[in-house]
């Protein structure tokens, strides 16, 4: 379930540019992307991933739902869940355990769907518009951080909704996880139970804290 919601969804053996590098179109594009972000309470979207290998030979697929309220997100995918209130994140497997652990100590080298739909670019990337063709504006984005776990990204934002709705993920293994979010709507109000995992309404249930 982890690696089902952090392996995007949301990046060396790549030469790591610059800041003074990155492209100008493509920030102007991120910003905007930033600024509808900074006026929505809420978020909710279903979210799906596909994961290929260097051959483009496909090896499997995951779907689920996420909400997002500022810093706080819910993950659900099948019968397992992933609560964050901003401050702890609760792993519920879907029957007897859940692990917790701060909110602080999640792994940054992955990215994940609650990145994606968060202001996450400006310090953790270069970025380069390579097309605004269609539907979409594509842009190219490479890790700055080599401890990452994937070698660059391609995101594919919404000219119509200004909002990030696909990406391309390249691991340093040379694999591709597709990702895609489906029924985006950012009008809606959560409550901040939403993100929290309630023990009470889970008897019995083992509490591991990491």
């Amino acid at each position: 379930m982890k690696q089902a919601c952090t392996l995007l969804l949301i990046f060396m053996g790549i030469t790591v540019l610059t800041k003074a590098q990155n492209d100008p179109n493509a920030k102007k594009v991120l910003d905007g992307v930033s600024s509808k972000l900074n006026t929505v309470k809420g978020i909710t979207a279903g979210f799906s991933y596909t994961t290929k290998d260097r051959n483009k030979t496909l090896k499997g697929s995951v779907k689920g739902q996420i909400s997002i309220k500022g810093q706080k997100y819910y993950i659900k995918q099948g019968t397992t869940e992933i609560f964050c209130n901003g401050v702890k994140v609760w792993n519920f497997n879907g029957e007897d355990e859940v692990t917790v652990a701060d909110a602080d100590n999640s792994d940054d080298k992955t990215l994940s769907p609650q990145k994606l739909l968060s202001n996450f670019y400006d310090k953790d990337f270069t970025y380069k518009l390579i097309s605004s063709t269609g539907t979409f504006h594509q842009i190219l984005m490479i890790p700055t951080d080599k401890r990452k776990n994937f070698k660059q990204v391609t995101i594919f934002i919404d000219k119509s909704k200004n909002l990030i709705s696909k990406a391309d993920v390249v691991d340093k293994s040379d694999n591709t996880i597709g990702f895609t979010l489906s029924n985006i709507n950012t009008n809606i109000s959560l409550p901040d139970s939403k993100f929290e995992f309630d023990t009470a309404k889970h008897p019995g249930v083992e509490v591991v804290e990491q």
